[in-house]
């Protein structure tokens, strides 16, 4: 049994987590994640500790979000755009068990700034994850690779230092997508 609570965006991603895994999860109910929800959260990350799990999409970045900044210090889990999709959407809910196990067992913990190490504005920019032909295809790339989920030009370089992720993963994970060899 996983002995954090997940946080999942609906019912049907409930059934999936547990055909997966045993794991007691809180449901947001949408991306509008009421004050009940954050309260019932909050009390999960005080007891227990909360891993986030929602879809790789909008509406699923902005549920992490909220519920993040309401609690601090939660772990989060990702799953790609590809291991979501489904025939009519995109979601958790559609994720293979064995991504969903995956997933859980290569969960990150957010952590305060600073971060030792950082990975800077300039790392980026050098690395074509910013600007340029190609940009978002890296850093949806370097997400999967990282385990860290995609993430838009503004918000990568928050995501690579909230997961503390380090120079040397970050240069390893450039590698693998040929990060010396971009047009």
């Amino acid at each position: 049994m996983i002995k954090e609570v997940i946080v999942v965006e609906g019912k049907s991603d409930t059934v999936a987590i547990q055909r997966a895994v045993q794991a007691d999860t809180i449901e947001t109910g949408g991306s509008a994640v009421p004050p009940h929800v954050i309260k019932k959260v909050k009390l999960a990350q005080e007891k227990r500790g909360v891993i986030i799990f929602t879809d790789p999409d909008f509406q699923g970045e902005r549920i992490r979000r909220i519920v993040s900044q309401a609690v601090p210090g939660c772990k989060h889990a990702f799953i790609t755009r590809d291991e979501g999709r489904g025939k009519r959407n995109l979601g958790v809910e559609n994720a293979s068990d064995e991504v969903i196990r995956k997933a859980l067992a290569e969960v990150r913990t957010e952590v305060e700034y600073p971060v030792k190490e950082a990975i800077s504005f300039e790392d980026l920019l050098e690395a074509g994850l910013i600007a340029g032909n190609g940009a978002s295809e890296r850093r949806e790339k370097l997400g999967e690779i990282l385990g860290i989920g995609y993430a838009n030009g503004k918000q990568i370089l928050k995501r690579l230092n909230m997961f503390q992720v380090s120079k040397r993963e970050f240069l390893l994970a450039l590698e693998q997508i040929g990060g010396e060899d971009r047009s």
